[in-house]
């Protein structure tokens, strides 16, 4: 599953939310890390060009920029090696790559001078309450467990403004699927699908109003799965 991308988990600036203590194994937790730690620079020479193969995202991300303005601080959450950050530095955004592997954070330094780059886990963001005008999470929930979803949607509702914009995309379907090779690496991966109406549900839980939802079919170069995309506000 090659076009899977990256997900988000990893050590954080903030304390009172560590990956354990909200039930994800340090096992598996740092599966995550060690993998895609691995994968690292054959993940940026496979991937850091897709954009160029997925009109609806450009589209989106276009219009999360026009919308937030210039100079608008907007957070890459599960951002891999940089690629999307940068795409977001290129529409004139103050863009913020958040990630998991380290290996992947400092990839993303040396490729992409345009934006910044944190380590950081989902479960427990490095940002500032409020601190963000937008945050793209395109399929950074992949590889949580499903009793882990509140936690990472309170998080990102914690770090984005009021009057902030969440677009978020991951795997339609309710399934999971094990990779232990990818890139011709050995990975621990678990790859998890989630039904969007049950997404839905959870954001609006977390004090969100999802404002759109769409599914679409794999693009052919892509791995055969639905996509989806939601784009939700903070509730008022």
């Amino acid at each position: 599953m090659p076009s899977l991308p990256v997900a988000c988990a990893s050590v954080s600036r903030r304390s009172d939310h560590s990956a354990a203590s909200h039930n994800k194994s340090p096992t598996a937790h740092e599966a995550v890390r060690r993998s895609y730690d691995a994968v690292a620079a054959d993940y940026l020479a496979t991937f850091a060009d897709e954009l160029t193969r997925k009109p609806l995202d450009r589209a989106l991300l276009r219009m999360l920029a026009e919308e937030t303005g210039p100079d608008a601080p907007v957070a890459d959450v599960g951002c891999g090696p940089g690629h999307v950050a940068a795409f977001l530095a290129s529409l004139g955004t103050k863009a913020v790559g958040i990630d998991l592997s380290e290996q992947m954070i400092e990839i993303g330094r040396r490729s992409f001078p345009a934006a910044e780059f944190r380590s950081g886990d989902l479960l427990s963001l490095p940002a500032d309450e409020g601190e963000f005008a937008a945050v793209v999470a395109f399929y950074s929930i992949i590889h949580l467990e499903p009793d882990e979803l509140p936690v990472a949607f309170g998080e990102l509702r914690r770090i984005l403004r009021p009057s902030g914009i969440l677009l978020l995309s991951f795997h339609a379907g309710d399934e999971a699927r094990q990779r232990h090779e990818w890139l011709g690496h050995e990975v621990d991966l678990t790859f998890r699908f989630f039904e969007p109406t049950r997404v839905v549900e959870l954001l609006e839980q977390a004090e969100f109003e999802v404002e759109v939802s769409l599914v679409r079919r794999h693009y052919p170069q892509e791995v055969e799965t639905r996509r989806a995309y939601l784009l939700a506000r903070p509730a008022r």
